[in-house]
């Protein structure tokens, strides 16, 4: 009975000590899908990889590995990236591989991000 008791309050402070990832979504406005996608896209995703985040999508004109995007109603985002912590999603965007990719998109395209808490 000791056992459970101690297995399950174990089980319990694990559970309540997991933090759920956070979310970076980006809206993209491309004025240069082909320039974009061979010049930008595969050198930003790699840095994101590089970084420990993973892709939840992948949208829009350009990106490489993009999808197609169904919208209903107003604009879908291009891209939505999990990211262990906001910490590391600050540390990924300010460092030099990914500022140094970012001035290549922005020749080609604007940039809308917000980061996300999980929940």
């Amino acid at each position: 009975m000791a056992g459970t008791v101690l297995g399950a309050a174990a089980v319990t402070g694990l559970h309540a000590q997991a933090k759920p990832p956070d979310f970076l979504i980006t809206e993209i406005d491309v004025t240069n899908p082909e320039a974009y996608g061979k010049e930008f896209a595969p050198k930003a995703q790699a840095t994101i990889k590089a970084a420990g985040a993973k892709f939840v999508l992948i949208g829009g004109a350009g990106g490489a590995s993009a999808k197609a995007d169904y919208h209903y109603r107003g604009h879908a985002p291009e891209a939505i990236q999990q990211w262990d912590n906001l910490d590391a999603l600050k540390a990924w965007y300010n460092g030099k591989d990914y500022q140094d990719a970012l001035a290549i998109g922005k020749k080609y395209a604007t940039f809308r991000r917000y980061a996300v808490e999980g929940q």
